[in-house]
């Protein structure tokens, strides 16, 4: 194939190719917006950790699961709010 044959992928053609790749890996795009109050939590965990956005997410849904599996939800509730969190 010469130069001009090939065509620069547009950031929206990346973008897509991307995304369906991770679908392929069985992995799961969420979005959403944060409070003022998770946005520090985030920060501050982002900071102690490392963790990219992605690792973050997946494993604060993890660690959440883990609490409800154990019934703990409440109690950890109860000390974000304590803690104004």
């Amino acid at each position: 194939m010469s130069e001009q044959d090939k065509q620069a992928l547009s950031n929206a053609e990346k973008q897509r190719r991307y995304r369906e790749r991770q679908k392929e890996a069985g992995k799961k795009e969420l979005r959403g917006y944060l409070s003022p109050e998770a946005l520090r939590c985030y920060e501050d965990i982002q900071q102690k950790t490392d963790w990219n956005d992605s690792t973050l997410v997946s494993n604060a849904l993890r660690l959440m699961y883990a609490a409800h599996k154990c019934g703990q939800v409440g109690l950890l509730y109860a000390w974000l709010k304590e803690h104004d969190r």
